[in-house]
């Protein structure tokens, strides 16, 4: 296992399998955050949802720990699915059902696709329910028209009262990250194969702008997508001679400070030497289909079932 530790603050883990949970341990990737999103496909029912929020808090949280990584996600109606706005309406009556369960360190991923009104009154709500019970939110930035996607995520939240420093805005590239930066918000940076950012641009975004407040993920998915993306560009922002401290913070720090607000991760736990016990059950039900369980650390910790 590496020596080196990561946090990968936006990775889909229902869409990876359990051989790369394994090479992100052995990468030194050692926390995530699971946002809510698009499965690639629209859903056409409410229970639809309720099952996956569900597997959000529950199953994807007990896979992770059985490679030692811990697992945290986000609960929130994403922008595409916002558009369905009959069933939209009943989702968001959902949201507080799971976004104040344990585990749960943002409403997200929330905001904008095609910037439509439908989106908009969706993220509203959303921020409304963030800033009412003081919980971080992650952003959704549109892969089209970003730099206004942005600015008018920027805008809207301050409007409904959610701090800055609980904002964290996501996708951005060279034209959005000043502004990001300029309104006191999160700058996170999806590192991800021929669309987005790629490592050697995050190197020169690292290089010119600074750690503070830059935050770099893999938002790992069903598409062609790397879950190795935040440990590769480290490990290219130190052969390009960017200072070891600001790439740790910005693979690492600047990620447990953000949703280390939210009051759910105990960051003495993340720091300590990780407790796998694959012998341990969800529902009755084992990550291993019949192989030997690995069993690492005294007193394994109980995972919720």
């Amino acid at each position: 296992m590496s020596s080196a530790r990561f946090f990968d603050p936006h990775i889909h883990c229902t869409s990876r399998t359990t051989d790369d949970f394994e090479s992100m341990a052995a990468a030194g990737v050692r926390a995530v955050v699971e946002p809510a999103f698009w499965l690639g496909q629209p859903r056409t029912t409410l229970g639809s949802f309720v099952d996956y929020f569900a597997s959000l808090v529950g199953w994807e949280r007990f896979r992770c720990s059985q490679f030692g990584i811990a697992h945290f996600c986000a609960i929130g109606l994403n922008s595409k699915e916002a558009n369905n706005e009959a069933l939209a309406k009943d989702v968001l009556e959902l949201v507080p059902r799971f976004a104040l369960k344990e585990g749960v360190v943002a409403v997200g991923e929330i905001g904008y696709d095609e910037i439509t009104a439908a989106e908009e009154r969706a993220y509203q709500w959303q921020l409304d329910f963030a800033a009412k019970h003081d919980m971080v939110v992650m952003v959704h930035s549109p892969h089209r028209d970003k730099k206004r996607g942005i600015q008018r995520s920027i805008e809207v939240a301050r409007e409904c009262g959610v701090p800055m420093s609980k904002l964290v805005i996501d996708h951005n590239n060279e034209e959005t990250v000043q502004d990001v930066l300029d309104a006191g918000a999160w700058a996170a940076f999806t590192i991800y194969p021929f669309t987005k950012m790629g490592s050697e641009r995050m190197v020169e975004i690292l290089r010119k702008y600074g750690p503070e407040r830059l935050i770099v993920d893999s938002s790992a998915d069903w598409g062609v997508s790397d879950p190795l993306s935040v440990p590769r560009t480290a490990a290219l922002m130190l052969a390009k001679g960017i200072d070891p401290e600001w790439v740790r913070r910005a693979t690492w720090q600047n990620a447990l400070d953000a949703y280390a607000q939210s009051g759910q991760i105990d960051v003495a736990a993340l720091l300590a030497t990780p407790v796998i016990d694959q012998s341990k059950l969800f529902n009755d039900n084992s990550v291993l289909r019949g192989q030997a369980p690995r069993v690492l650390g005294a007193n394994p910790a109980a995972v919720p079932n």
